[in-house]
């Protein structure tokens, strides 16, 4: 994927999510002529701000689920819920997003031989048994539940791209995301760092489940696009590949280190465990670490101060002081 005398084109779709749009951002200082498409089920418009003044950026409203009308070297996908809430609101679109968007990106890849990088989830290893999970590890999940719609619609779309490279040689590559965070998340999107960080800020009690001794790893999504940068890079590249931090947090030890970095202490609450929660999430980033040299470099607390600027000057924006009448 590196650049030549001629300018590539690359399409990112999910182009308007958190992720999605700050790999745009990424691709294009690169030099890249960017094709964004989204369908706005979750994504925003303001994400895109700074990309929509760039000229060599092009966006789209469109679903993965239709057929591809654009042309490019290499295609990102991106596009699919989620965060809890978004993706157990409307499951159906969920679960087709990921698999009638893994097919439609095959249909694509077999007439125009494009590559393409595909966002998987460490979602796949569900409730794990093995820790910290090796991409080796198939995974606990409830096929029926109410996590089951992104579970096993991104473990579908892994067997629909791995089937393509087996039966029609496609150059797809899967990475598999672990927890990642950072400015631009969504205020409500149920995730834990973007809950406790508005929790804090709106002077609310933390909200734990369990014990709170769950754990997760945590990668800042500058991090994370330089891993999937560098997955789109490589000349050949064994995937499913772990994209994530490996160093792992509790649920009270998060709480701690978003109250020291807000500068405010409030209530920690419990609440009961929600259904096929994992208890442990952690990646084994040894496959990253040698084929592509990566390892995330943004520690936890210096993350979340960014990303808690980043929250209260939006919601500065979103949430203007009242006037005083005179």
């Amino acid at each position: 994927m590196g650049l030549g005398s001629t300018r590539k084109t690359v399409l990112v779709t999910g182009a308007a999510g958190f992720v999605g749009s700050h790999l745009v951002d990424r691709l294009l200082a690169e030099g890249f002529e960017v094709v964004g498409l989204d369908n706005l089920m979750t994504g925003d418009l303001g994400n895109l701000a700074t990309a929509m003044a760039d000229p060599h950026f092009h966006f789209e409203i469109g679903d993965v689920r239709e057929t591809l009308k654009v042309y490019a070297q290499v295609i990102f996908n991106f596009a699919c819920p989620a965060s809890p809430v978004h993706y157990q609101s409307d499951p159906y679109a969920t679960l087709t997003t990921s698999v009638l968007g893994a097919l439609r990106l095959v249909e694509h890849a077999r007439l125009r031989r494009c590559r393409i990088v595909h966002a998987s989830t460490s979602e796949v290893y569900g409730d794990p048994s093995e820790h910290p999970q090796h991409e080796s590890y198939w995974g606990h999940v409830n096929p029926i539940g109410e996590r089951a719609c992104y579970d096993e619609g991104k473990r579908a779309a892994e067997t629909v791209l791995r089937d393509a490279v087996r039966t029609h040689g496609a150059d797809a590559r899967i990475v598999r995301i672990f927890n990642t965070y950072g400015p631009r998340m969504a205020f409500n999107d149920g995730r834990v760092v973007s809950n406790f960080l508005m929790q804090v800020i709106e002077g609310k009690p933390i909200t734990l489940y369990g014990t709170g001794e769950q754990t997760r790893s945590f990668c800042y999504v500058s991090d994370l696009v330089e891993g999937v940068v560098r997955a789109a890079r490589a000349d050949t590249l064994e995937t499913p590949m772990n994209l994530g931090n490996p160093r792992e947090f509790t649920m009270r030890g998060l709480a701690r280190t978003v109250m020291d970095v807000a500068g405010r202490e409030v209530e920690l609450v419990f609440r009961p465990l929600p259904a096929d929660d994992p208890k442990r999430r952690c990646p084994d980033i040894s496959r990253a670490r040698a084929q592509l040299g990566f390892d995330p470099v943004v520690p936890l607390e210096e993350g979340l101060r960014r990303t808690h600027a980043n929250f209260t000057e939006r919601l500065a924006v979103a949430r203007p002081p009242e006037r005083t009448q005179p």
